[in-house]
């Protein structure tokens, strides 16, 4: 892409010739990689928008600030800042969790002594009035929710949090803009350039085509995929909600104008973009119209040309797809590791609650066993809870591989975590209900979830202790899974459901927000007073954990977890290779006491072990080895 024409062409626009040096080395780098995906999705119009892009990236990185710039330059020589245990990551609603962006940055304490070093404030661009879907129908990019503050408040957290560490990771909406949004209203108002910025059909014949083929998301509050726009005269594509519309990322200009967005937030002190929605970006009849081709090659332009002026950035991909489809979005083949350089890993979160439910790993080490490996520079962002419901991605295939029925525990899960199954521990509500599927999807929060809730309730303190125990253990394996792992807002507390979210009408219809608590800033500091509190407890136990991982230089994410046999059903066993020695980690996924083979810990790690958690020897040539109930071990070699 790079000829020596252009380069002359190029020099003029800068006063300074390290700065031109610095941005023609890296249009040399990545140069290529943007032009040949652009060309492989545009073809022949792939030229003339390359032209649109240079000036758009020559804007953005003349704007670009000194001190973004020398974090560019610093995460060009660490470029696994991502991957390192150290990282740990948090994500709140900002209003939720301290009011406005101010208030957040009066937080920041609280954040960094936790070993907080991501903060990923759930959607605060501006959205439209009234139902707006959690913040992603998104009325104005360039703006935020005025209760929050301003776009100038944005860009000061942003710094402050860089200068403690900590990097501000924001969600970009790929897929749609709220029907208010400038793009819309001008399609409105007759502008045919904007009216191709959207999917619009003048009546029923291409829609029906499509819905042939086409799931629905949101089944009982936004049935179908296309609404009738008076204005437009047609039928607009609305994969999520009537009042969310599908932007056309086959037309070039869109694709300017989200690298123009992308470089402007990333201005602005956005270092970590959640990409959301992004499997849904292409759409092709006949299909799902999710995780196509085009997809990745327009991620990976993306990529590139944001490579180019601020490689400080990192892209992750928010695609809840099957494992098969997700690691496309990490990149493999031309593409490998040059797409996002993190998505989450939906499946691990799914499994862990699946285990817990049933006290049988077989499922989950089977799941994990089938997941392609992924690029060595890339990295997994696992969680316990997130903001969303849970839906119970749990593959036929996999299922049947251990002897179950898909439907069945889908069924299962759904009956137990709403607390319809006879002895469950779960305070769960159903969202969604599809009756032609029979999918139920499940809110509440981590510790509700895990029985803490009905635990108060009863006053049996046994219970309360198996229900941290619950905590713990998928925190404990959240953080030794490897990768970035995401602590959700409250959560270090044992926040339970908030009920009081059906007292607020624009929430009301969306049971979701049970687990969108407003953070308890009281019951933090009462814990530092009462150490007894089922809140103190969780929270002393997920630091230690935090500290024994940050110091553990085997969980960096370059290297994966892979499950082992494991001769016990209630038992996971997970393997990680490390150029220091292998780990062996062991999780026990009931609240029964276990007398585990040591012999199958012998084969791995010799005859002695020692536990990072506890900091316990074990000498594995005896026969057993005892697993406390929700008992997990770090184990190394005991000359490690």
């Amino acid at each position: 892409m790079l000829t020596p024409d252009l380069t002359a062409r190029l020099r003029p626009a800068f006063d300074d010739d390290r700065d031109a040096d610095t941005f023609l080395l890296r249009l040399e780098r990545y140069g290529p990689e943007l032009a040949d995906n652009l060309r492989a999705v545009y073809g022949e119009r792939a030229d003339a928008l390359l032209a649109e892009l240079l000036e758009v990236m020559l804007h953005a990185y003349h704007a670009r600030p000194a001190d973004l710039r020398r974090l560019d330059e610093a995460r060009l020589l660490r470029p696994d800042w991502l991957q390192a245990p150290d990282m740990v990551g948090y994500v709140a609603y900002a209003d939720r969790f301290a009011g406005t962006l101010r208030g957040v940055g009066e937080q920041v304490g609280y954040l960094q002594d936790l070993g907080v070093k991501y903060l990923h404030l759930m959607p605060l661009l501006r959205p439209r009035d009234g139902e707006n879907d959690g913040g992603y129908a998104v009325q104005d990019y360039r703006a935020v929710r005025g209760d929050l503050g301003s776009i100038d408040d944005l860009s000061a957290l942003a710094r402050e949090l860089r200068g403690k560490g900590i990097s501000l990771v924001l969600d970009l909406v790929l897929n749609h803009v709220a029907e208010e949004h400038e793009w819309a209203a001008r399609a409105r108002a007759g502008e045919a350039a904007y009216r191709d910025y959207f999917h619009v059909y003048p009546d029923r014949t291409q829609p029906d085509a499509f819905e042939q083929t086409l799931p629905e998301v949101f089944p009982d509050f936004a049935p179908g995929n296309f609404t009738w726009d008076e204005a437009l005269q047609g039928w607009v594509w609305t994969t999520f909600n009537r009042y969310q519309w599908d932007v056309n990322w086959s037309n070039p200009a869109v694709f300017r104008e989200y690298l123009d967005l992308i470089l402007y937030l990333a201005n602005r002190g956005v270092e970590v973009f959640r990409l959301d929605a992004i499997a849904f970006l292409w759409k092709r009849l006949g299909t799902d119209c999710q995780n196509q081709p085009e997809v990745h090659r327009l991620t990976h332009a993306l990529r590139a040309a944001t490579r180019i002026v601020a490689p400080a950035v990192a892209f992750k991909a928010e695609a809840i797809v099957a494992p098969g489809d997700l690691i496309h979005y990490l990149g493999s083949r031309d593409h490998h590791g040059r797409v996002s350089d993190m998505a989450y890993h939906n499946s691990l979160m799914v499994q862990m609650w699946s285990a817990l439910a049933s006290r049988d790993v077989r499922l989950l080490s089977a799941a994990l066993a089938a997941f392609p490996p992924k690029p060595t520079n890339t990295t997994w962002g696992s969680y316990v809870r997130c903001h969303d419901d849970i839906g119970w991605a749990v593959s036929d295939e996999d299922a049947a591989r251990v002897g179950l029925s898909g439907p069945e525990h889908r069924r299962f899960l759904s009956d137990f975590y709403s607390g319809d199954f006879a002895g469950s521990f779960a305070r769960g509500l159903v969202f969604q209900h599809n009756p032609q599927t029979g999918d139920r999807r499940i809110s509440g929060t981590a510790a509700s979830l895990a029985g803490l809730e009905q635990a108060l309730e009863t006053g049996d303190a046994a219970r309360v202790d198996d229900a941290l125990g619950r905590l713990l253990l998928l925190h404990t394996l959240m953080l030794g899974f490897g990768g970035v792992p995401l602590l959700y807002m409250g959560d270090e507390l044992a926040l339970l459901n908030d009920y009081a979210f059906a007292d607020t009408p624009e929430h009301a219809a969306d049971n979701r927000w049970v687990h969108r608590p407003r953070m308890d800033w009281a019951l933090a500091k009462a814990i530092q007073a009462d150490p007894t509190l089922p809140a103190a407890r969780m929270n002393a136990g997920l630091r230690h954990l935090l500290a024994v991982r940050r110091r553990t230089p085997h969980l960096h994410a370059s290297i994966e977890s892979r499950p082992l046999p494991s001769p016990d059903p209630c038992v996971l066993l997970l393997r990680r290779e490390h150029p220091l020695g292998v780990m062996v980690q062991v999780y026990n996924f009931s609240e029964h006491r276990i007398q585990f083979p040591a012999h199958v810990l012998r084969e791995q790690l010799g005859d002695g072990a020692r536990d990072l958690l506890s900091a316990n020897h074990f000498h594995l040539t005896r026969p057993t080895l005892t697993l406390s109930p929700f008992r997990a071990l770090w184990l190394v070699g005991a000359e490690a």
